[in-house]
């Protein structure tokens, strides 16, 4: 588990792809301090296993599906990527829960300066976006950031000068892809509320609506239940 908070800056120094695979070799400094190999490392918010150590860098390997769903596949030598340890159980929590389990790459649409803060703006999947909440937590390439806004297609959050010359933010640039993480407990949630049922806006047959008779319960809370009540 993770938390947002990027510890330092890397440098890709090699790649070797495989037929639907690669290897990444990424020099660093702070991560390496107390290294083993086994541990994870997120790279722009990925949960990677660190494969070998040595001469200032660490080697990871990167498998078919983490390079189809994530912006893995942009990298190249010499690119600056964000890095951060695994959470220690005595650390503290500066940032959210995040597992390092990217679900889907986001657009820069826009970049505004607001006086001392930088707004960007990412269009996403919807499948991305009903997880996106207002003042909610969201992760962008491994960096936790608080939600500005959220439109139909894109949200936007405003960086603080000290984020952006911390981690690759000040590299991106509108067109770039990113890595998106969202809020774990939203998706926990709605898993357990909707199990074995339709999720809302879906229509598939069978699903719940106004006049639908209300499943018989042994008694407690259902989703009958709450969706009556408003939640």
């Amino acid at each position: 588990m993770f938390t947002g908070i990027v510890e330092e800056m890397g440098t890709i120094r090699q790649i070797k792809k495989g037929r639907a695979s690669a290897v990444l070799t990424i020099a660093a400094e702070k991560v390496l301090e107390d290294a083993k190999i086994g541990d994870s490392i997120a790279v722009n918010g990925i949960c990677l296993t660190v494969t070998s150590l040595g001469g200032g860098t660490f080697t990871a390997d990167v498998m078919h599906e983490t390079l189809r769903r994530t912006a893995f596949s942009r990298l190249a030598p010499g690119v600056r990527v964000n890095l951060e340890r695994a959470m220690a159980a005595d650390g503290r929590f500066g940032g959210h829960i995040v597992a390092g389990h990217v679900d889907g790459v986001g657009i820069i649409t826009e970049l505004r300066r607001d006086d001392n803060a930088i707004w960007y703006t990412f269009r996403a999947d919807s499948g991305v976006l009903r997880y996106i909440v207002e003042k909610g937590s969201i992760t962008v390439d491994g960096i936790s950031l608080t939600v500005a806004n959220v439109g139909e297609t894109t949200f936007s959050i405003s960086a603080i000068p000290h984020t952006v010359a911390q981690t690759v933010l000040q590299d991106r640039k509108k067109g770039d892809p990113v890595n998106l993480e969202t809020d774990i407990i939203g998706k926990y949630v709605e898993k357990l509320l909707y199990a074995g049922a339709p999720l809302p806006g879906e229509g598939a047959a069978g699903a719940a609506g106004p006049g639908a008779p209300e499943k018989k319960s042994s008694g407690g809370i259902t989703r009958e239940f709450l969706m009556k009540n408003g939640f």
